[in-house]
């Protein structure tokens, strides 16, 4: 086995700068919840007048108590001691307990959909949150109005901003968002400490027992669904796991204690700032009121959009960015079709996925149409996350389990998260006839095409024909030496779904020899195998005593972009150096001594006989795949092949004929 690169899996150490890249990577979403948590429980419990002390510092109770449970220690505690080689995420975690059970490929893809399609709604929130406290800037009302037009205008404006810029890679602005998190979230800090002089009994909120009692209080006019907007304060906690392999765990633990005290700091003085306006109602009686704004004075709310504003646009890049990694991951486990993905800079996680880039916008700005104001976004917001959050409770279970930890406390794990996630899921249900049932629409949309996929992937590896390559070794080497057919190509290649280093393909095989004779010098039969480690790149060879055909597999990590032209020019010159390969001396060429001959790359492209044996749900499964393989674009774009000579050739999926038809002759 020899590696294509060096290991790049290397743990992250902890220090400031990587602290700094934290803020801005890892915490916008977590950080940008204060815009609009609180307004969501005034909202409600029927606004300020409806409001006492008891029912505030209950709910703030609620917050840092959710926060602490589920982001602190769900996430932080446990979740983060599940790195795969230093990734976190819901697919990573996956990689790690696939051993324990097949089923458990289940909650991965019912979690990993959830987690797209809850993401969707995160930039029009926060946008369209930050950009409704103009509002409270009067010149500015005198400009824009006071009508929702001009803020929804305003929000898609910056989406579609957002999204455009993708193409060409944020690793220029991705060097402010450290500096600019550090200003976000001091800001939420200081504003918090000032408001907490203005009623400080908001302190007792503390008490864990004010915020059980509230949930029975009669003043809570919301009941446990109160939860549902209590849950909003920690929708960034999977996405805080998911982006663990860009800051590493030790730069999470170092800087979360930061964040959550501001946050937490930040949720007391808006508090404190309730129980001091509910004082002076009339003052106050605002129909959309948002405690994080209208505590602010009348000189720091231009300034607290601005700021907002670009921690949304933040928040909304991190989403943008776990959506690539996410369905990549998905993609090299099989759980998604392959797509185009682009690399606008040199950074190794900076990547472009066209199709999800614009499928993301496009549901975006559906979303700010469809609902009109964050008020309305918000009852949809964080239904679908709680069902991630529960799916990746159940993966952590396995994860304990593997790890050895005592029975007992596995089970203590599962029961408390499970019954606190449950809770919170039951809480966030009556989201759905409130336009919860968005979210839930796009995971299922998503999670058919994730299973569509699985099961497809599953059939043919089921029905698939492997002949020993030793038996064709004798053709091919005919086939070579056959100088009444033209050359396809110096090096033939193809790439195989089985990996048995002695096996080939039957439709490999009849593409070579039945389809139409295939003259090559060299014969290579390349298979992918994505392996737990994210940034393996190895490869091992079986030359079948020959140095003409040669089957090659190559072990790539799940986050390392599948370059096979860039592979097999290595590997060639791997093969060339240790005398396995002669050399192919290139006459013509624009590059002097080039010892590297032509290649033509041929794709097989299945497709399904209406007699063939399978089952209704297979068969359904199946042309499902195929035809959203056909959507989704061509292998030359997966394997970035643009500029290379390519071949797609299309083969039916031959299994077991359910009966020969045979004719009978009759004479004239």
């Amino acid at each position: 086995m020899k590696s294509l690169m060096d290991d790049n899996s290397k743990k992250i150490p902890l220090s400031a700068g990587y602290m700094l890249i934290a803020l801005g990577i890892v915490y916008g979403d977590i950080g940008t919840s204060p815009l609009y948590v609180m307004k969501s429980i005034v909202s409600g419990n029927g606004g300020l007048a409806m409001l006492d002390n008891d029912f505030i510092i209950g709910a703030l109770s609620l917050v840092i108590w959710t926060i602490t449970l589920i982001t602190t220690v769900k996430y932080v505690v446990f979740a983060l001691k599940a790195d795969n080689h230093g990734e976190g995420g819901i697919f990573s975690l996956y990689h790690l307990v696939l051993k324990r059970g097949k089923l458990l490929v289940i909650p991965a893809m019912i979690g990993g959909a959830a987690l797209l399609a809850d993401g969707v709604l995160t930039p029009a929130v926060t946008v369209t949150s930050a950009i409704e406290g103009l509002r409270g800037v009067p010149f500015i009302v005198n400009i824009i109005g006071n009508g929702q037009g001009a803020i929804i205008g305003i929000s898609i404006v910056i989406i579609s901003a957002i999204f455009a810029f993708q193409r060409a890679g944020t690793s220029l602005i991705g060097k402010a968002f450290g500096p600019i998190m550090v200003l976000w979230f001091t800001f939420l800090a200081i504003t918090g400490i000032l408001m907490i002089r203005l009623d400080p009994h908001i302190l007792l909120a503390f008490n864990p027992l004010r915020g059980a009692e509230l949930l029975f209080s009669p003043n809570n006019k919301a009941g446990f669904m109160i939860l549902g907007s209590i849950f909003l304060a920690t929708t960034g906690a999977e996405a805080l796991y998911s982006d663990m392999g860009h800051v590493g765990k030790l730069n999470i633990y170092g800087s979360w204690p930061y964040v959550k005290v501001c946050l937490i700091l930040n949720y007391l003085g808006q508090g404190a700032w309730l129980m001091h306006a509910r004082l002076h109602p009339k003052a106050y009686s605002l129909s959309d009121l948002n405690p994080f704004f209208d505590m602010l004075p009348d000189r720091l709310r231009l300034f607290s959009v601005i700021l907002s504003t670009m921690a949304a646009i933040i928040a909304s890049q991190a989403l943008i960015t776990g959506a690539y990694t996410l369905v990549k991951e998905a993609i090299h486990l099989g759980l998604l079709p392959h797509l185009q993905i682009q690399y606008p800079a040199e950074k190794k996680g900076q990547m472009f996925i066209p199709m999800v880039n614009h499928l993301l916008w496009g549901c975006c700005i559906c979303v700010i149409l469809f609902f009109q104001s964050s008020g309305r976004m918000e009852a949809a917001y964080g239904l679908a996350i709680t069902v991630t959050m529960l799916m990746t409770t159940i993966l952590l279970f396995q994860y304990l389990h593997i790890k050895k930890v005592p029975t007992v406390f596995t089970i203590i794990f599962l029961v408390f998260f499970g019954a606190l996630e449950v809770t919170f899921f039951l809480s966030n249900a009556v989201k759905f006839v409130h336009g919860g049932y968005v979210a839930v629409m796009l995971a299922f949309l998503i999670l058919i095409v994730m299973l569509t996929w699985y099961v497809g992937h599953r059939t043919e590896k089921k029905h698939e024909i492997l002949f020993p390559a030793a038996q064709f070794v004798e053709k091919l080497c005919r086939l070579r030496e056959d100088d009444s057919i033209p050359y396809s190509a110096i090096n033939l290649v193809y790439m195989t779904i089985n990996g048995d280093m002695n096996y080939l393909e039957r439709d490999v095989l009849y593409s070579i020899l039945d389809k139409r004779p295939k003259r090559a010098q060299v014969y290579w039969f390349i298979h992918i195998n994505v392996v737990e480690d994210p940034y393996t790149m190895a490869y091992s060879v079986q030359d079948f005593g020959t140095n003409f055909c040669f089957k090659v597999k190559l072990k790539l990590g799940f986050k390392v972009e599948q370059r096979i032209n860039v592979f097999m020019r290595q590997i060639i010159q791997d093969l060339m150096k240790s005398g396995e390969l002669k050399p192919q001396l290139q006459i013509y060429s624009l590059y002097e001594g080039s010892n590297v001959g032509d290649f033509e790359f041929v794709f097989i492209k299945k497709t399904l006989a209406p007699d063939s044996d399978v089952s209704g749900f297979e068969r359904v499964a199946m042309r499902l795949k195929y035809a959203i393989n056909s959507f989704t674009g061509s292998p030359v774009r997966w394997f970035g092949l643009e500029n290379a000579n390519t071949i797609i050739e299309s083969v039916p999926l031959l299994v077991k004929q359910e009966k020969t038809l045979v004719l009978k002759r009759e004479l004239q």
